[in-house]
């Protein structure tokens, strides 16, 4: 049976990703360990993975850098953050780098299905384009907003001077077509004498 999904766990404690293991692969996902940022990544670059969690608190490298190390190579992957330290300035990092959803610490298979479920029934490559196409319809409705109203401020200047540009036709015409018939005056003239000649 192919697996629903490869899921990758980066934690430093063996325990957590043995938890993960039991939990996912009764739902039929095939699943990863990583005890390390560094060997987190050797295993994303090696291999196709659908789904990661990542503890933030390890040695070296911490799971923040790991979520954004991924999501810079592949956007579209749902990392989420595994934490027993949920600091506002932890989650607003995750939340930064792109994280998909946070996971607190103690863990409770049920708290890990409903993630998975979660993540995987709504791919979040899906909320982004969703997201993308509302931004782009705001910014579309915000320019012909702009735009109806320098069309509503054209049309109120040509109507102030309409009346200025008929007075303009006005005083210009009778020159214009006082120069006309001494035009044609002058050309019947001189057709005239060429042709007495």
């Amino acid at each position: 049976m192919q697996a629903l999904a490869k899921v990758l766990v980066v934690d430093d404690d063996a325990v957590v990703g043995q938890s993960f293991d039991r939990v996912l692969s009764k739902k039929g996902y095939s699943v990863s360990t990583a005890m390390n940022g560094q060997e987190a990544l050797s295993q994303f670059a090696g291999g196709k993975h659908d789904v990661v969690f990542t503890d933030i608190k390890m040695p070296g490298m911490n799971g923040i850098e790991v979520a954004q190390r991924i999501k810079a190579k592949s956007p579209w992957t749902p990392v989420v953050v595994v934490t027993g330290y949920g600091t506002p300035d932890n989650e607003a990092a995750a939340a930064a780098v792109g994280v998909a959803d946070f996971l607190r610490k103690p863990l409770l298979p049920s708290a890990i299905e409903e993630v998975m479920e979660r993540i995987t029934k709504k791919p979040i490559i899906e909320e982004k384009v969703s997201e993308i196409a509302e931004e782009a319809r705001e910014i579309t409705e915000d320019a012909s907003k702009s735009m109806g109203v320098g069309r509503t401020l054209k049309n109120i200047g040509l109507f102030f001077a309409a009346p200025f540009i008929g007075l303009a036709y006005f005083i210009a015409f009778p020159f214009i077509g006082l120069g006309m018939l001494v035009w044609y005056g002058i050309q019947a003239l001189t057709g005239r004498s060429g042709s007495e000649r």
